[in-house]
């Protein structure tokens, strides 16, 4: 089973992709992380990608989609993948379709998490770590259940990403728009495009991709 999860910066993705590969014997493949990969391991195109990323360029689509074709070849994917982050443009969309017509695979299902853009604003803007062990807060959401001292290892040093405020997330969220978001009509015309919930609670958010993927044709 092959899927590709959409939605907006802060929607969840990475969280349900991870809990789904789990649960379904798959593997999620992220574009950072398979980048970071292929340069670690050494691949001809992971040292065309260090090359690139080290003059400091963003890592064009051929490279990009010729490490995802890369990945998606090793043994561990055999069962199929979660697509996290990828793609974001209509021209990764289609290489991504080229690749895998000629593995000779095809994708079973492409989930939108639908998310409203000023609650998904507040949930990204409020939310902070435990600087030691990494448990996740928010302002409003999810306190500590004492002030200012972590629930699960009891320290008293957070941490908040420099990048969630207001001003770059409604940034994010126009780059999605004006990129990303013509996918969900490419998909939908394919017939291959579900959508779910996204601002609901995590498990409710997780029974909906479940249910989903036991629908699809």
């Amino acid at each position: 089973m092959n899927v590709i999860l959409l939605g907006a910066p802060g929607a969840g993705k990475g969280t349900q992709a991870k809990e789904l590969a789990a649960r379904r014997g798959l593997v999620q493949l992220s574009t950072g992380d398979m980048l970071r990969g292929a340069v670690k391991a050494g691949t001809e195109i992971g040292k065309k990608a260090k090359a690139i990323m080290d003059r400091g360029d963003l890592v064009p689509d051929e490279v990009v989609v010729g490490i995802i074709s890369e990945r998606i070849d090793q043994p561990d994917c055999a069962n199929g993948v979660i697509l996290d982050g990828f793609p974001r443009t209509l021209e990764q969309a289609s290489a991504l379709d080229r690749v895998l017509t000629e593995k000779r695979k095809k994708l079973d299902a492409v989930i939108e998490l639908k998310v409203d853009d000023s609650k998904l604003i507040e949930r990204i803007v409020g939310r902070f770590t435990c600087a030691k062990c990494g448990e996740g807060y928010h302002d409003r959401f999810k306190r500590p259940q004492v002030r200012g001292v972590c629930d699960v290892c009891e320290s008293t040093e957070f941490t908040r990403r420099p990048d969630d405020n207001a001003e770059t997330v409604t940034r994010r969220l126009m780059v999605y728009y004006r990129e990303t978001s013509p996918l969900i009509g490419y998909y939908y015309c394919k017939g291959n495009l579900k959508s779910v919930d996204g601002m609901a609670e995590i498990p409710d958010v997780l029974a909906s991709l479940e249910a989903a993927l036991d629908a699809r044709k």
